[in-house]
């Protein structure tokens, strides 16, 4: 965890992809928001065609390169969440989510972990890929 913790935090703009409520594959930058008691938090809004996507098909994969062309890739289950001592955590750690949400009980405000989470870090080194199960 710590390893998959470190590598998002290093490099927090991620690409997320979903299933579209049409069906076909939709891919978009989003931003790791923290880790708390091993799941990993991302949030959106519930007005966004993501938050429906996830709601319809809440299978999702992250993709994610650093400097030097290693590259993280998560996987797991959307699950949202209501907890509002993440959502403050969330806010306090992001200038630019708290812009836009002001509030944790801002009802548009929508906070999501990874379930049944697994991550593999590669690199073009030849050596083999990390795996990682949380």
């Amino acid at each position: 965890m710590n390893t998959v913790t470190e590598f998002l935090t290093k490099n927090r703009t991620v690409y997320l992809a979903t299933i579209g409520i049409d069906g076909n594959p939709k891919v978009r930058p989003f931003q790791f928001m923290l880790e708390d008691g091993g799941k990993l938090y991302f949030c959106t809004a519930n007005n966004k065609p993501v938050y429906q996507e996830m709601q319809k098909h809440p299978a999702v994969e992250f993709s994610i390169c650093d400097e030097k062309f290693a590259w993280l890739r998560l996987h797991g289950k959307a699950v949202f969440s209501q907890d509002l001592r993440i959502k403050e955590k969330v806010l306090e750690g992001n200038p630019l989510v708290k812009s836009i949400y002001k509030t944790a009980d801002n009802p548009a405000f929508e906070i999501f972990y990874l379930e049944g989470a697994g991550a593999t870090i590669a690199d073009f080194s030849g050596n083999p890929p990390q795996t990682f199960t949380f």
